[in-house]
């Protein structure tokens, strides 16, 4: 049996939510809603209009939308993102004050102004109980610093690729999948570590985005070193085109062609060899061209 949820995300890009919409279930896409959750009171944008989902795709607690944004939950939230930037200097000052290495990267309010977040990098463990103290004293709010990866620096500081364009992590991109360096050879990418990572200096996330192609599109594909039998003659395989879903093939007189791999059959080395002109047909050539 199903559950009732609402979609919820409370920044781009950022995860989607499940809610239990209660009496809201004329809630619609574009519709800023207060919400329970478990780090308190939020405001958030539905995304995904009331549905019945399978318990299975539910993670922890259901908790509930408590109402519609109002004009002045909107107009509170505004005021607290502007002081946003104001608050990320003064938590540097306070790191710098304290002499502890870590390097905080955004400060972000909740709605309301009750919650104050801090999220940073760090190498190591770091003690910033004082810090804390010191913040709340100087925000009047609860304050959280949370440590983040590489990864999530570039998402909350945004950037441009080396394609030219947004950071996909910041724009679109909701969760960090794993991603290998068997990626980059499935698609025969140069491994220069400068070639192949992104601006975080971790490997480009877009080499899983086609990855699953590539894997399908090579298991069909000649292998390098096969011999094949082409129409202008046998060769055996030097490189893989997968997006071409071509080949580039060295015939015998050491010229490479490229091939579609649809007009290309593999063949064993014997049968390589029957097709091959013999050494006393090529000699009867010889003497009839003379």
């Amino acid at each position: 049996m199903g559950t009732i949820v609402v979609g919820v995300r409370f920044r781009r890009a950022s995860k989607l939510y499940y809610f239990a919409p209660g009496e809201l279930a004329d809630l619609q896409p574009g519709e800023e809603v207060i919400v329970e959750t478990s780090r308190g009171r939020e405001l958030g944008r539905v995304i995904i209009p009331p549905r019945e989902v399978d318990e299975a795709e539910i993670v922890g607690e259901l908790k509930p939308v408590e109402r519609r944004a109002t004009t002045e939950d909107r107009l509170n939230a505004v005021h607290f993102q502007r002081r946003e930037a104001a608050a990320l200097r003064k938590c540097r000052e306070e790191v710098a004050r304290h002499q502890l290495p870590m390097k905080v990267v955004s400060a972000e309010y909740n709605y309301d102004g009750t919650r104050l977040v801090f999220s940073f990098t760090a190498e190591k463990r770091v003690d910033f109980r004082e810090l804390v103290r010191d913040l709340a004293k100087a925000f009047q709010a609860r304050i959280e610093l949370r440590q983040i990866g590489v990864r999530d620096e570039c998402k909350l500081i945004g950037g441009v690729g080396s394609c030219g364009r947004t950071l996909c992590c910041q724009s679109w991109l909701t969760e960090f999948n794993p991603v290998s360096i068997k990626m980059a050879k499935h698609q025969g990418l140069p491994l220069s570590p400068m070639e192949i990572s992104g601006v975080c200096g971790r490997l480009l996330c877009c080499l899983g985005f086609e990855d699953e192609y590539y894997v399908e599109t090579r298991a069909r594909l000649p292998k390098v070193g096969e011999l094949l039998l082409t129409p202008e003659g046998v060769g055996k395989v030097v490189s893989v085109n997968a997006l071409k879903e071509s080949v580039n093939v060295q015939l015998e007189s050491e010229a490479i062609i490229e091939v579609p791999a649809d007009e290309v059959r593999r063949t064993s080395q014997a049968e390589a060899l029957e097709s091959l002109p013999r050494r006393d047909e090529c000699a009867e050539d010889d003497i009839d061209e003379a």
